[in-house]
């Protein structure tokens, strides 16, 4: 009766209200019996995880995903494989609701380096929340401009926190901490396509078996990956990107040898005057012998005649009017790390060379016209790299002097941004350099203005009667107080979180970056006088005797193994690259030999490019999933120390590092690799496909070195 009553009810006008009130009624009652039923279910959950110290959430399926996938028994993973992808989708749809389940557990595992087979490995490749969002916030030390790199870096900057832990030696850290610094990485597709998995396995497939190919671009011999276009369309007729632009994937074949064949380079220093036409042949190149007279074709060889260069008068008269100018200016003393803008007939370098002068001669990328190729086979030190919107991979402040002899750069055009980057890596109080033998009165007027905008003083103008050629010599400002004295602010001071380091893909900006002023910041003093700068370390190191340590330890190891132990015939090495430079020691200990040293810090590591150019050595910013901006055969000797075991979560095709070390060195040359026995063994296998001699293989405690060279085989 009561019923039928309540049913008359709710047919009546007010019978909604009534109807609500019964079914919040009986929902109320359902939660309680169902909380009544479930709590059993909740402790035996809980005991059946006594290893995770948090308590167990009640915020449903989330938390359950999450303690399952850091759960021990093997047996209980099977069953759970097929929730494992929904349980990471709703870890990335929700992740407050994680936030306040157990992220603590894995973090302080991570941390402390405990429990790193619980922690890590059996963590099923599930980022935690916190460690997303302290990726998304930690900003990169060199890498911005596209977003794709952006986020590359921002990664690897989590992932290699530890890695500052590495000791003065080069050395990793004791017992299983590499896998706690290489952690899962993010994959390069969006989010909804899931996330890359961190590689548990070994790097290399140890029964892989490669079948090589040459490659078939249009560069041919020539070819530089992440600069020339590859595409084979008759309407492109520019040889190279813009900016660079790397293929999807490296490159997984062989650069063929020259057409003619390739030669035994010239030894150094006979190098310096002569080396083999074929090795460098290009169609511009004869082109451009035919115009100049510091280069001379002369059978089979290229000459390079001693008292001719682009400088009327030679070069060094040149170089002695510059010190007449600028009598502070004093080569291989205060003046020791120098960039050489534009590559031509390297002169200048090479007679910078003489006085200990470390001078990098960037080769712009101007459509084959840059002869880079030929500075390097000539054994002086230079890179190819594009120079239009992007900053180039250098830190801030480094240089101590840039050149720009007819380089043929529109310095005013953009917005003075090109110069505006000259500021960045020039360090304050040093010197730009600026000849050229006929301005037009604009050209002159426009920079006049620019170099005045950014404070810029002109020290010295004049005209050269021998040579005929315009010299102006600029300083960049020491302190920020003339900044403030300008009327226009034009262009801006940078704001105090934009990095002047950021260099990996990153914009050109429009701005200034105001000058260090503290004295524990570096750029606040200028360095010792070489080669006392070589050894003396600033207080903005914050570590002096770890670097005394680690120039001690590979002055040892290169003295007492390099050079007498590996069956390297030294007198045919002179470009030497170290891909994997922590603080330049290993270049240090080569400063006595006749060779120079390319120290490559790489993107995803701790930042000490400034600490190598601070001692007097030159370096660069790279990425080694890419390839490096260099031509093919350019080098006699690469050493990689650990570089590998690092890589072993960043790079989609680890293989392609090795086809890279395949195109960088000469048919002849060496490559000394130090890293885990692990992969070392399956590297010797790769190195053995691709026809490579191995001279010595050693191991011990797990650690190893590998020294191989390249033979002159070609597929």
């Amino acid at each position: 009766m009561a019923i039928a009553r309540l049913g008359r009810q709710v047919k009546r006008s007010y019978g909604f209200c009534l109807k609500m009130t019964a079914v919040t009624i009986l929902g109320m009652c359902f939660v309680f019996i169902w909380s009544i039923f479930s709590s059993t279910s909740v402790t035996d959950q809980r005991s059946s995880f006594g290893e995770i110290a948090e308590p167990v959430s009640a915020s449903g399926k989330i938390t359950e995903s999450v303690i399952y996938s850091t759960k021990k028994d093997p047996e209980n993973r099977g069953s759970e494989g097929d929730k494992k992808g929904k349980f990471e989708s709703d870890l990335r749809k929700d992740k407050k609701k994680v936030n306040r389940s157990i992220p603590s557990v894995s973090t302080n595992r991570h941390r402390n380096g405990k429990d790193a087979t619980n922690g890590i490995k059996n963590r099923e490749n599930i980022k935690l929340p916190k460690e997303i969002d302290k990726e998304k916030n930690h900003g990169s030390d060199r890498s911005g401009g596209e977003e794709l790199q952006k986020e590359k870096v921002e990664e690897e900057e989590v992932e290699n926190k530890e890695e500052e832990e590495i000791d003065g030696s080069g050395n990793e850290m004791e017992g299983d901490t590499n896998d706690l610094i290489s952690t899962t990485s993010e994959s390069d597709e969006p989010e909804s396509k899931g996330r890359k998995k961190k590689n548990t396995g070994p790097l290399f497939d140890s029964k892989a078996h490669y079948n090589w190919k040459l490659c078939s671009t249009r560069s041919k011999h020539n070819y530089i990956p992440c600069i020339d276009i590859e595409s084979t369309s008759g309407r492109l007729k520019l040889y190279r990107h813009h900016e660079r632009s790397c293929p999807k994937m490296p490159p997984m074949c062989l650069v063929p040898l020259p057409t003619e064949g390739y030669g035994t380079p010239i030894r150094w220093p006979e190098s310096k005057s002569k080396i083999l036409y074929k090795n460098v042949a290009h169609p511009k190149l004869a082109a451009l012998i035919k115009t100049q007279s510091w280069v001379v074709e002369s059978g089979e060889y290229l000459t390079f005649p001693q008292n001719q260069s682009e400088f009327k008068g030679g070069v060094a008269h040149y170089l002695e009017s510059i010190e007449e100018m600028v009598p502070d200016i004093e080569w291989g003393k205060n003046i020791r790390t120098v960039m050489d803008i534009g590559c031509t007939d390297s002169s200048f370098g090479a007679s910078l060379l003489d006085k200990d002068v470390f001078t990098l001669m960037l080769g712009l990328k101007d459509d084959l016209t840059d002869l880079a190729q030929v500075a390097l086979e000539r054994g002086f030190p230079a890179v190819v790299s594009p120079f239009g919107t992007r900053r180039l991979p250098f830190p801030s402040g480094v240089f101590d002097t840039i050149h720009c002899g007819e380089c043929s750069i529109h310095w005013h055009s953009n917005g003075g941004k090109l110069l505006i980057e000259m500021n960045r890596i020039l360090r304050p109080g040093g010197y730009f350099i600026l000849s050229s033998k006929h301005d037009s009165i604009e050209d002159e007027e426009a920079m006049t203005k620019l170099t005045a905008s950014i404070c810029w003083n002109i020290l010295a103008h004049k005209t050269d009667e021998v040579s005929d050629v315009g010299v102006k010599i600029y300083q960049k400002p020491e302190s920020n107080d003339i900044y403030e004295l300008r009327r226009k602010k034009v262009p801006p001071l940078c704001k105090e979180n934009e990095n002047p380091d950021a260099a990996w893909y990153v914009q050109m900006k429009t701005c200034l970056h105001p000058i260090p002023t503290a004295i524990e910041q570096r750029g606040t003093e200028w360095p010792m006088e070489w080669p006392k700068r070589l050894q003396t370390f600033p207080e903005w190191t914050n570590n002096a005797e770890k670097l005394v340590a680690d120039s001690e330890h590979w002055h040892s190891i290169v003295t007492k193994s390099y050079l007498s132990g590996m069956g390297i015939d030294w007198s045919t090495i002179r470009n030497v690259m170290d891909m994997k430079a922590i603080n330049g020691g290993f270049a240090a200990a080569l400063s006595q030999q006749k060779v120079w040293v390319m120290s490559v810090v790489p993107v995803h590591s701790p930042d000490t490019l400034p600490i190598i150019f601070e001692r007097g050595l030159v370096g660069i910013y790279h990425d080694w999933c890419e390839s490096f901006g260099i031509y093919p055969r350019s080098y006699d000797l690469l050493h990689a120390d650990h570089l590998f075991s690092r890589l072993k979560n960043r790079c989609k095709q680890p293989v392609g590092i090795v086809v890279e070390m395949d195109r960088l060195v000469r048919p002849g040359g060496w490559g000394i690799i130090r890293d885990k026995v692990d992969i070392l063994d399956p590297l010797e296998g790769i190195f053995r496909s691709l026809h490579w001699d191995i001279h010595l293989t050693f191991a011990q405690d797990k650690e190893g070195i590998l020294c191989v060279q390249k033979t002159m085989w070609r597929p």
